[in-house]
């Protein structure tokens, strides 16, 4: 099952697909009636270190006025719920930290993953979702990083297949590698 309204993009640390992803946003944003359209940035980075709150700003920097900024850290599926209606459009940024947040929390990430996928399953407006491609590595020598790398793909591939659209972005060039459209 595909879903119209869901765009993947995917790609190594600083490929740029966080920046890819904020200019698709924006485009499906500008097509909708400028009355009602809404702008929502689903933030699951939290900063831990100065190091991550750099990141955080750098990414808040490139952000107008029009967006609403909400932290989800946990709770992904719930917030998409919440913020979900058709003149909307959601940039999910991104499924690779949340899947590390919930791995440090302890978390069932099983179960959150079917939660997060029918969330993308049944909503009404548009989503984008970003990721970070870990599988292109070695094998990690700890459990801890081989239980993210695994969950990680994992995830990954249950969103690809719902996606309408997945692009995969290396050294800031974009590749479209699925589309439903014939």
């Amino acid at each position: 099952m595909t879903t119209e309204n869901i765009q993947f993009v995917l790609g190594g640390a600083r490929s740029g697909k966080s920046e890819f992803a904020e200019n698709l946003a924006l485009t499906s944003f500008a097509s909708m009636p400028a009355n009602s359209a809404r702008l929502v940035y689903l933030a699951t980075a939290e900063a831990f270190d100065n190091e991550m709150q750099a990141r955080i700003d750098l990414h808040k920097s490139r952000r107008s006025a029009d967006w609403l900024l909400c932290d989800a850290p946990i709770d992904l599926p719930a917030m998409i719920r919440v913020h979900d209606r058709k003149d909307a459009t959601l940039l999910v940024d991104c499924t690779s930290v949340w899947i590390t947040n919930l791995l440090i929390n302890g978390k069932d990430i099983q179960l959150y993953r079917d939660d997060f996928i029918d969330a993308l399953g049944t909503a009404s407006g548009k989503i984008i979702v970003v990721a970070s491609e870990t599988g292109l590595g070695i094998v990690p020598d700890n459990k801890l990083s081989r239980q993210f790398r695994d969950a990680n793909g994992k995830t990954n591939q249950a969103i690809a297949q719902i996606a309408h659209c997945v692009f995969f972005l290396v050294a800031g060039i974009v590749q479209k590698i699925k589309s439903t459209d014939n």
